[in-house]
């Protein structure tokens, strides 16, 4: 179970759940804490917010409430959580999308590096390379000659340009050493229709959709692009098992908080997040979506897996000349 968090005199208190704690003048939290999604209400980066959110918000003496903000993909609601105050009470719930944000747009009104701090990274979900079910390739090196052997390359759909599924592809194609069609949609709910009846053969997507459609034999799982199976897909490889080491990509969950913010605010924040993400209920709430839960993230070991990230993404979107819609 979840401990109430204190904040008092630049430390941080743990204390039992008691039924009226008292919180000393001037304790983080003292307000609601706003966790801003830059996603839709109810999408797959929703969900699990909302249940960090509803957990986290029962330690505390003050309710987390989850507040989405949309537009020019996660640009508008990251704005608005980097100009946040920077005591604690907003903080930022973002994707691997944060990682790849400068060079797709180049003109920010915030440095997502700079101007947001990492507080915990909370889950990963693996991408999953998946074909049609009627394509004849049914290992990723019979993927790889197909693609060699096609002088105009395959097409592949994508949830859009410049997204996780869009690269995670580019990031596949160059470690093969082959090239494809990018056929881009306003999401992977309409690419489907077209992977599903035959029309586009290819698709890399997360592991949250991909996964109902291989159980039901409607597409086809060549590897997980992650360094271990799917508890849900338990003979589909992984990339390195397929003979394509290092081919890993996710989409992965993070909490972050405006530059600036107290060191001991970010401790507290951390922690309860790890403490949620330990919680067995809570796992077993968020395996249909394909997460693995990281519940020893730290301050620390998230900006590391950020740095890496956007080295990785970053670099790929420049050498591919990747432009958003």
């Amino acid at each position: 179970m979840l401990r109430r968090h204190l904040l008092g005199a630049g430390a941080v208190a743990l204390a039992a759940p008691l039924a009226a704690p008292a919180f000393a003048q001037g304790a983080w939290p003292n307000q609601p804490i706003r966790l801003v999604v830059p996603f839709a209400a109810g999408g797959p980066t929703d969900i699990p917010a909302r249940l960090f959110a509803e957990e986290i918000g029962k330690a505390l003496p003050q309710r987390v409430i989850v507040e989405n903000r949309t537009g020019a993909g996660v640009v508008v609601g990251t704005d608005m959580a980097a100009k946040a105050p920077k005591d604690g009470h907003t903080l930022l719930y973002t994707t691997v999308a944060h990682a790849s944000l400068r060079p797709l747009f180049p003109r920010l009104p915030f440095d997502p590096q700079a101007d947001l701090v990492p507080v915990a990274l909370v889950g990963v979900i693996p991408m999953v390379i998946t074909v049609g079910k009627d394509f004849p390739a049914r290992t990723l090196q019979e993927l790889q000659a197909r693609l060699r052997a096609e002088r105009n390359g395959l097409d592949y759909a994508s949830s859009g340009n410049g997204g996780a599924l869009h690269l995670a592809t580019e990031l596949m194609l160059r470690q093969m050493g082959v090239r494809g069609n990018h056929i881009p949609y306003r999401g992977t709910a309409a690419a489907m229709p077209d992977v599903l009846n035959g029309t586009i053969p290819i698709i890399v997507d997360v592991a949250t959709s991909a996964v109902p459609y291989v159980q039901r034999g409607e597409t086809r799982g060549l590897a997980v692009m992650d360094s271990r199976r799917l508890p849900q897909l338990p003979d589909v490889p992984t990339t390195a098992e397929a003979g394509f080491p290092g081919l890993e990509a996710y989409t992965w969950h993070m909490v972050m908080a405006p530059s600036g913010t107290p060191e001991p605010v970010i401790t507290a924040v951390n922690q309860a997040f790890n403490r949620v993400a330990a919680d067995a209920s809570v796992q077993r709430r968020l395996s249909d979506l394909a997460m693995r839960l990281v519940s020893d993230s730290t301050p620390a070991s998230a900006a590391d897996w950020l740095r890496r990230e956007t080295v990785k993404w970053e670099g790929l979107i420049r050498e591919a000349n990747v432009r958003v819609d």
